[in-house]
C-alpha cells in the first residue's frame, strides 16, 4: 500500500440509541490498541455522536458523522452542519452514500458542496463512489467512477484535499452479501487513484486512501487488504456488533 496508513470505519447508519452507541464504543475503546498501524473511525447517528466522542477522545479511535450540509445554518428543518459536527469532535464526515444517493436524492453537484463545506471546517470527507449492477453488466463501471470523482472534486486544488479519503462501494454489494472479487475492488480502485493522478496529480494519488465498501466481513477483509489500491475498508453491518468490527480491524 506503499506506506499509505489504512483506515477501517464503521458506518452504524440508521442504527443505535445513545445508550447502544455508547455501550459498542466503550467496548471498542478498550479493545483497539493505542499504537495500532490501522486507523479506526466509527460513525454513528448524529443522536449519539457527542456522548460517543467522551466515550473515545483518549482512544485511537476517530469519530465520524454519515452526512453534513452545505449551509453554516440556516432555516434547513432536520439537516446538520459542519460546525455543529466539529462541535461534537467528528474529525470526519462521509458524503455521498449510495444510500443517500438512492433514497435522499443526493447528486453529484450536491455531494460537491458537502465536500467543500467539510473541508472549509478541517472534517476529512470520505467521498462515496461506485455503480449500480446494471451499470456494472452493462459496463459502465469506469464511466461512473470517472463522473462521480470529477463531479464531486470539482472546483478543488490538490493543496485542498490532503486529507481526503475515497471509498469505492458497488451499490450492487452493499447489505447484499455479495462482495466484489479482489480483482475487481483492484481495478476499480486502481482506476480511481488513475483518475485522481490525472486531475490533481502524483503526490496526492499516492498518498490519497481508498476504501472498499460492500459486505465486508472478518473472513475478506484480509484479502481484500492484499491489494495494492486497497487502503482500508467502509464497513456497514458489521461494523455494528463490536466483536465483529474488532475482528476486521485487526485484519
Amino acid at each position: 500500500m506503499s506506506g499509505r496508513r489504512p483506515l477501517i470505519a464503521g458506518n452504524w447508519k440508521m442504527h443505535k440509541t445513545c445508550d447502544e452507541a455508547v455501550k459498542t464504543a466503550q467496548t471498542l475503546a478498550r479493545s483497539i490498541p493505542p499504537a495500532g498501524d490501522t486507523e479506526v473511525m466509527i460513525a454513528p447517528p448524529f443522536t449519539a455522536l457527542a456522548q460517543v466522542f467522551d466515550v473515545i477522545k483518549n482512544s485511537p479511535i476517530e469519530l465520524g458523522a454519515q452526512n453534513l450540509h452545505w449551509k453554516n445554518q440556516g432555516a434547513y428543518t432536520g439537516e446538520i452542519s459542519a460546525a455543529m459536527l466539529k462541535s461534537t469532535g467528528c474529525g470526519y464526515a462521509i458524503i455521498g452514500h449510495s444510500e443517500r444517493r438512492q433514497f435522499f436524492g443526493e447528486t453529484d453537484a450536491t455531494v460537491n458542496l458537502r465536500i467543500k463545506a467539510a473541508i472549509a471546517h478541517s472534517l476529512n470527507p470520505v467521498l462515496c463512489v461506485g455503480e449500480t449492477e446494471e451499470e456494472r453488466d452493462a459496463e459502465a463501471t469506469f464511466k461512473i467512477l470517472d463522473r462521480q470523482v470529477n463531479k464531486g472534486l470539482e472546483g478543488l486544488v490538490a493543496d485542498q484535499l490532503p486529507d481526503l479519503v475515497i471509498a469505492y462501494e458497488p451499490v450492487w454489494a452493499i447489505g447484499t452479501g455479495k462482495t466484489a472479487t479482489i480483482d475487481q475492488a483492484q481495478e476499480a480502485h486502481w482506476f480511481i487513484r488513475s483518475l485522481v493522478e490525472k486531475r490533481f496529480g502524483n503526490p496526492l494519488a499516492n498518498c490519497l486512501r481508498i476504501l472498499y465498501g460492500g459486505s465486508v466481513k472478518p473472513n475478506n477483509i484480509s484479502d481484500l487488504m492484499t491489494m495494492a489500491d486497497v487502503d482500508g475498508a467502509l464497513v456497514g453491518g458489521a461494523s455494528l456488533e463490536a466483536e465483529t468490527f474488532i475482528q476486521i480491524v485487526s485484519y
